[in-house]
Formats: C-alpha cells, sequence, structure tokens
C-alpha cells in the first residue's frame, strides 16, 4: 500500500509530496517539528507534543498556518488512512517559499507537512543487552545562539556527532555542552543511577545545561516518581557516566534504551540494570495498556 502524506491539508501519495526547493526549510533549515509515537491507535501525549511544536514556533516567530485542532485532526486522519497501530509520526513545519535572502518574512505561508509510518530505531538485542556509546567532539548549540528547547529542523550539530558515533562502530553519542557538562545524546535524553545521599537514585542533566525537554523523558520521570524512584537533576561530567551504576537513554521513537558501555568503560556490571528495566517495562506497560494523550 502506498503512503499517503498530509501535505497542506491534503492527502497525497509519499511519492507525490513535495515542497519548494525556495522553502526557507530546504535552503535554511528553518523550521521545526515533532516526533510522536503511536500506540493501539492512541496518539501518545498529542496534546503536549502539539504545544512544543507551536511553542518552538512561536519562539523563533514563524507563523504556523493551521490551528492545533486543524494538525491534529490531520493526524488521526493520517494514522487511520496509512492503517498506523503502533507507528511514528513525524510532524513538521517549515518557514515556506521566499526568496534566496536569509529574510523571511518574503515566505508568505509557512508548509505544513506530517508523515506517519512504521518505525525501528534500534534492534531488539539493544533493548535486551544494552548499547555501547560514544562521547562526541562536537558540543550542543550555545543556549544564547538558539535555545536548546526549541526543536528546530537544523540538526547538523547532532547528524555530525552521529557521523562519529557511526565511525566509532557504535549507535548513539553523548553531546556535551560549551562548559563540558553532559547535555544529551544526537537524538535521546540521557539517565543515569546512582547512589545519591543514601538511596538509589535517578539523574538527568538539568535543562539549562542544553537539553530538549523530551516528552518521553519527562513520562519517564513521572513513573520513577510514581514508583518512588528520587530523580534529581544536576550537572553531569563524563566521570559522572563512567562511575554511573547504570544508563538509559530515552526518546519518542528509542523509548527506554539501556546504555552499558561509554567510551569503552563498562557501566555496571555490563548488562541493563534493575532501575533501567523497572522504567523499561513501566512505559511498556502504560503505552501498551491507554497510551496517555493529554
Amino acid at each position: 500500500m502506498t503512503r499517503q502524506v498530509w501535505l497542506n491539508g491534503k492527502k497525497v501519495p509519499q511519492e507525490q509530496a513535495s515542497i519548494s526547493v525556495f522553502d526557507h526549510g530546504v535552503l535554511y533549515g528553518d523550521g521545526v517539528f515533532e516526533g510522536i509515537r503511536v500506540y493501539n491507535n492512541r496518539i501518545l501525549k498529542c496534546e503536549t507534543h502539539i504545544k512544543r511544536l507551536f511553542d518552538s514556533a512561536t519562539a523563533i516567530r514563524l507563523p504556523i498556518s493551521y490551528t492545533a485542532d486543524e494538525i491534529i485532526a490531520g493526524m488521526r486522519d493520517l494514522v487511520q488512512t496509512n492503517q498506523i497501530t503502533d507507528g511514528y509520526i513525524r510532524l513538521c513545519v517549515t518557514r515556506g517559499a521566499g526568496t534566496l535572502g536569509l529574510n523571511p518574512f518574503t515566505c508568505e505561508k509557512s508548509s505544513v507537512f506530517i508523515i506517519a509510518d512504521t518505525i525501528t530505531l534500534y534492534p531488539q538485542e539493544v533493548y535486551e543487552q544494552g548499547m555501547a556509546i560514544i562521547t562526541s567532539s562536537v558540543i550542543r548549540n550555545h543556549p544564547a545562539a538558539l535555545s536548546p528547547r526549541v526543536k528546530s529542523l537544523n540538526y547538523l550539530n547532532n547528524i555530525l556527532a552521529k557521523i562519529e558515533a557511526i565511525d566509532a562502530g557504535v549507535m548513539e553519542a553523548v553531546m556535551l555542552n560549551h562548559l563540558g557538562f553532559v547535555a544529551e545524546c544526537t537524538g535521546d535524553n540521557i539517565f543515569i543511577v546512582r547512589e545519591w545521599e543514601g538511596k538509589i537514585t535517578l539523574m538527568t542533566p538539568p535543562l539549562h545545561a542544553g537539553v530538549l525537554e523530551g516528552i518521553t523523558m519527562n513520562l519517564v520521570i513521572e513513573l520513577a516518581q510514581k514508583a518512588q524512584i528520587p530523580v534529581h537533576r544536576m550537572d553531569m561530567t563524563k566521570y559522572d557516566l563512567y562511575t554511573a551504576d547504570e544508563m538509559f537513554l530515552t526518546g519518542s521513537a528509542a523509548e527506554v534504551v539501556p546504555v552499558t558501555k561509554v567510551d569503552g568503560r563498562t557501566i555496571g556490571n555490563g548488562t541493563p540494570g534493575a532501575v533501567t528495566d523497572q522504567l523499561k517495562k513501566a512505559f511498556h506497560d502504560l503505552v501498551s495498556q491507554n497510551a496517555p494523550e493529554d
């Protein structure tokens, strides 16, 4: 079956879905996007994703040419049309077609497109056995240049870090911020587990470290708090990663992924830890039963 794409209010076959070469999203990476999961015909945290999309657009002065309700209706219609029971939605907003200059005000109307398809980010054995990652030499964008909370179409620094990971024979890389603290990975947020003030604690970098406020990240934090696992946001260095008892990544596409090695150093005993397994199971139980859409 040929997949349909929602493009500016209409469904078209994916082979015919195109935007202008003069679109500032193509010319300059000028736009925002969301990656959203579908579980059992339910769009996970749909309203939260849409709010983040509109917040990102507001931050870069990008008027979205459709309302939130219209975009949500488009996503639901497309998921049904493409028969996606469990899958992934990519929702993108570009500045639209304009001139070859940087001036964004030559773009008369933003372009919105939605892709709904299946996705497998990592092999199943990674979720069962854990993955190895490296620390990249490519840092996150300086927060004074572009807020990390803007989910921008311009992912070039993340792509360069991803290339380093692939060259090193692994699938993911940790990115530091301009101060040398741990921020996040190329496409995922990062957590460690260690003893803190006498308790086994879940730790993750603070938002000011240059972190995208991940929706799956926040959901996992909620699940940890519900399980009475303390959660602490703190600035972390590579040392904190190397000496962690457990480590895992979170993301809409990745879900919850155990990490068992960083820069050649084994994390814990080299297998996914108990807290990681507990939260991974809690996440899967939640989304398989009644994935929250708000």
